[in-house]
């Protein structure tokens, strides 16, 4: 993979180029540290079939949308057929990586940057249509997921009125760059008209703890029940969205490919669904 990625960067860029390291996280894409002419870039390659679940002219239009807030690097290329993109890179430590709930604050402004900015993208993310396009495309489904999915359905009912506005909608810690007391954020593959409270959720990808310490800085004070019960609601919706990821990948042979065990994750968001479903109801 590593001599394609130089040859595409290259004929892209029209420069000789290097590669510097592999940057790890996400379940979708390969994403590379390039050296040209003595600067660096990312150089993203999707994974296999990742067309399913990114419109790729809508993350151009939208990475264009949000530049000019400042919080993320400069997109040089995206090729709307491939998904390769090539972008300046920014010198920081990727949030994943450090300790998150010292960085609250960075994350809070970053993102209220992106929801204040009175900007509309074209696309809303739709989380129902987007989940029936996820179901559509597996052959297998847990009994379990439908089930859950039905509750979930149940509680959208409260929240499907609510104000959208641009959100980041992968606000996960591994997407933020932090550089001195900044936060710049990375990625809008998922990016389109959501509920403020999504991207919040989104920051407890690897501990759900770390999205209700965001909550309480977010909103400036301790959280009440009903925003509580609002941030589980999407952060259900993330894992039942993420199951149907991880079956896709495992359906078409990632697990053993990637050496990810992609039907055991599937099988821990589920899990993860059921706690957050029965946190709600406790709150």
């Amino acid at each position: 993979m590593e001599k394609q990625i130089i040859k595409d960067a290259q004929a892209i860029l029209n420069k000789e180029v290097t590669i510097v390291q592999r940057l790890l996280g996400g379940m979708s894409n390969y994403t590379y540290i390039i050296k040209a002419d003595d600067k660096l870039y990312t150089f993203r390659q999707p994974g296999e079939n990742a067309f399913h679940f990114v419109d790729r002219q809508i993350e151009l239009n939208n990475i264009r949308l949000v530049e000019p807030l400042g919080i993320t690097n400069h997109t040089i290329h995206l090729d709307l057929e491939s998904g390769i993109k090539i972008a300046e890179y920014v010198l920081g430590t990727v949030l994943s990586t450090l300790d998150r709930k010292a960085h609250l604050k960075a994350v809070s402004d970053a993102l209220k940057v992106i929801h204040q900015s009175g900007l509309k993208a074209d696309n809303d993310y739709n989380p129902v249509e987007r989940l029936t396009k996820y179901e559509a495309l597996n052959h297998h489904q847990d009994p379990l997921y439908y089930e859950l999915k039905t509750k979930w359905l149940d509680l959208y009912e409260t929240y499907k009125h609510d104000l959208l506005v641009l959100c980041h909608g992968d606000a996960q810690p591994s997407n933020f760059i932090i550089t001195g007391d900044k936060a710049l954020v990375v990625d809008f593959e998922f990016t389109g008209n959501n509920d403020p409270f999504y991207d919040i959720a989104c920051f407890g990808n690897i501990d759900f703890d770390d999205a209700l310490a965001l909550l309480d800085v977010y909103v400036g004070h301790k959280a009440t029940s009903s925003e509580l019960k609002k941030l589980i609601f999407y952060r259900f919706f993330q894992t039942l969205q993420w199951h149907q990821v991880a079956t896709y990948k495992h359906e078409i042979g990632l697990s053993e490919k990637l050496h990810i065990p992609f039907d055991v994750v599937a099988k821990k968001y589920l899990e993860k669904a059921t706690a957050l479903y029965q946190m709600y109801q406790e709150v």
